[in-house]
Order: C-alpha cells, then structure tokens, then sequence
C-alpha cells in the first residue's frame, strides 16, 4: 500500500470509528431524552467530514496516546459542540439547508432549533467533563470564546469597514480555538508535558486559521462539497478576508464600486466581484496566507519525532489546506 494510501485508509478509519461511536450514543440519548435528541441527533448524523474529531485522535496518537478509548470522550465531546454551534449558526443565517437536510429551525421551528442545539452543548460538557479541571477549563474556555467571536461577527454584519485584526479575532474564536483546544487537550491526555501540548495547540491554531481562509475561498470560487451555495457568506453579509482585503487594496472609483457590489451583492455580480478581487489582488493574498498559516504549524511539529503518526497529522494538514483553491 503506498504511503497516500494508507493515510487515506487511517483517517477513514478514524471516522468509521467516530460514526460508530455517535450512532451509539446518540441511539441511548434518544431512548432517554425522546424528541430533543431525536432533533439534534438527525442533524449530528447527516453526515459531515468529522475533521475536528479525526484531528484529535490523530494529535493523541501523534503525542504518544495507545489507547483511543481514552481520548474519545473528547472527540465526541468536540464534534457535539461543534454541531450545536451549526445549528445556532443556521438560526440566525436563516439557512434553510445544512449537509444535505433541512435545517431543525426551518423544519420545526426556530424553538426546538434553540433548545435542540442548547442539548447538544449540555451532551458535549457531559462527555468533556469527565476529565480532569484542567482539560475541562480549556473546553470551557473554547466555548466562551465561541460564543464571543460568534458576537463580534455579528456586530460587523456587512460592516464594510471591518478590519483584518477584526476578522482574526472572530476566526480565532470561532474556528481556530476549537482546533487549538482540540489538539492541545488529545495531547495532555495522551500524557504530553505541558510545553509539548501547547506547541500543539499552536499547531491547531494556526491548522484552524488556515481552514477558515480556505472556506472562505471556496465561498467565492465554488464547491459543492461545502454543502451550501456558492457565495453563502457575501449575501450573509459575512466581512471574509478576501473582501476586507480587496476594501483595503482598492481605491478611487474601483473601491466605491467594490463596496457597492459586495453592498446589494446578487446572482448577477458574481464576475465583477471576482473581477474586481482580483485586481485587488485579494484571492491571491489569501491563498499566500494560507501557506504561512500552515508552515507555522507546521514548525510546531517539529519537536515531536518522526512517526507514523505525525507523518499523517501532516497529511490531513495538507489536505485541508489543498482543498481546490
């Protein structure tokens, strides 16, 4: 089998495995609390890539962790915050679709969305808490920090004089943090030193900073795989960094039209947008971005021997950031 292969065969595993757990969890949970984990339990398992889940079994085994039945809790833990964030996410995008079903709001109103996702964030505590404080304040902090970034991208809804530093920190929280939290409590659990897990999580930030710039690429330059239409963000009024970039770089008439494109952006302004993003020179920006995030993650790696291991933490790595940008 060549190295490509086996990777890809290791990670499938992993989400095999993953799925396997969910379904069994979530089959006790709805025998237990009925309609509420009926809800949030069809939403949890229509599917998705699992990568926040996979990458912490894989950063367990990379820092020396036998046993994923120590670290799966955790995994577990993570993949059900991260879809009570989507379901709230989908509340207020007014979103109508979400990996391929309609989203709980729309089905069956924006009452049970609320309290279907608030379940699915008591369950993921639940499992997080079954480690020691240190493990649980770092899950705890993560969520705050969600629940902060999720409100500073709200406030500068198509507020096109958000800033970079702006857009960081809302990335930083809402993407970035769970990756970083992910990584650096698979490490403390597999029984890395202190210093050895916070590389690790530093490695996870930058792996999260690096993903979201890749989505919101994708979000301008299409894939279905994404799992919502080409262009979701811009008519969100989500201030990406392509178009933050592109408000910087322009001047004179080119950015007074920029910014009423992206403004009463429609079907009918995608070439102009792209037009005018690439004579700003913003797609090619962020994609130069992406590569530093991921060779400063990278470097957190080095400290950690060569391995099986590690040699597909880098594979996933590469993957996510190779997504047809």
């Amino acid at each position: 089998m060549t190295d490509a292969l086996f990777v890809e065969d290791k990670m499938q595993s992993c989400k095999a495995r993953i799925e396997a757990e969910l379904e069994v969890l979530l089959e006790l949970a709805v025998l237990r609390n009925g309609e509420v984990a009926e809800l949030a339990s069809a939403m949890v398992l229509a599917g998705g890539k699992r990568t926040r889940p996979t990458l912490i079994l894989l950063a367990y085994e990379l820092s020396g962790g036998i046993d994923f039945n120590e670290v799966m809790p955790m995994a577990l833990a993570f993949e059900l915050i991260h879809t009570a964030t989507l379901i709230h996410d989908d509340i207020h995008d007014a979103a109508k679709y979400r990996r391929g079903i309609q989203t709980i709001h729309d089905k069956h109103g924006l009452a049970k969305a609320i309290i279907a996702g608030d379940w699915l964030f008591v369950q993921g505590f639940g499992l997080g808490g079954r480690y020691d404080e240190k493990l649980v304040a770092l899950i705890a902090d993560c969520c705050a920090d969600i629940a902060s970034a999720e409100l500073k991208q709200l406030s500068h809804v198509s507020d096109l004089a958000t800033t970079p530093e702006d857009y960081e920190e809302v990335v930083r929280g809402k993407t970035a943090g769970p990756f970083a939290a992910g990584c650096e409590t698979a490490a403390l659990i597999a029984g890395c030193n202190a210093e050895d897990a916070t590389a690790l999580g530093r490695f996870g930030l930058q792996l999260g900073i690096a993903f979201q710039l890749v989505d919101d690429l994708l979000d301008l330059l299409g894939d279905t795989r994404l799992g919502k239409p080409r262009g979701a963000d811009v008519l969100e009024g989500k201030m990406t960094l392509p178009l933050i970039h592109g408000l910087t770089m322009l001047h004179g008439d080119a950015r007074l039209r920029l910014a009423e494109v992206i403004d009463g952006f429609n079907e009918g302004s995608w070439e102009e947008l792209i037009e005018l993003l690439e004579q700003a020179g913003s797609i090619e920006y962020s994609k130069a971005l992406v590569r530093t995030h991921m060779e400063r993650g990278l470097e957190e790696l080095d400290r950690f021997a060569d391995s099986e291991a590690k040699r597909i933490v880098i594979t996933l790595a590469q993957q996510l950031m190779e997504r047809e940008i």
